[in-house]
């Protein structure tokens, strides 16, 4: 069971929530199931199918942020957790100028990177190994720009078209 994409009243895409917080929030009528999913959910009294998205009753205004802070987590999701050498599964991230180097601590110069290789690039630059990046990294960008949304379902696309994706493509 995956997460729960919740949209506010005027169908702007919020945030992933667990299922179970979904579920609360239709039991206190503070949502409606906009999409429902292929789980039921049984208590003793009660069997409640468990929503895929749920828009909110009312209107939450959210402060929207002019950066997404870079956390570990982030630069994995706005990756896929793929580094593009070896084509292994990422587990840490990688300053494609060494900040021995002067390096900035930036969304333009941080990729997510497997240990092995990170540690065989160690303090090198990319053109002393002959590596090249396939892509240009950029800060994530939309509503769930930081929000680390590993399993996107696809019933939750016509929701999330037209927002910018946190994508690095």
């Amino acid at each position: 069971m995956s997460g729960t994409l919740v949209l506010n009243a005027s169908y702007e895409p919020l945030c992933v929530v667990p299922v179970r917080r979904a579920v609360l929030l239709l039991l206190l009528e503070k949502a409606v199931v906009e999409r429902p999913g292929a789980t039921v959910l049984h208590s003793e009294r009660l069997s409640v199918v468990a929503p895929s998205v749920v828009r909110l009753q009312r209107y939450v205004r959210v402060p929207h942020r002019s950066h997404v802070p870079i956390t570990r987590r982030a630069v994995l999701a706005r990756d896929h957790e793929r580094w593009p050498y070896c084509a292994g599964r990422a587990d840490t991230v990688d300053h494609v100028v060494p900040r021995s180097r002067s390096g900035p601590h930036a969304w333009e110069n941080v990729v997510a990177a497997c240990a092995r290789c990170n540690h065989r690039k160690a303090d090198r630059l990319l053109s002393e190994l002959g590596w090249e990046l396939p892509f240009t990294p950029r800060a994530p960008r939309g509503p769930l720009a930081g929000h680390t949304v590993h399993v996107r379902q696809p019933d939750w696309e016509p929701y999330l078209l037209g927002w910018a994706d946190a994508s690095v493509a």
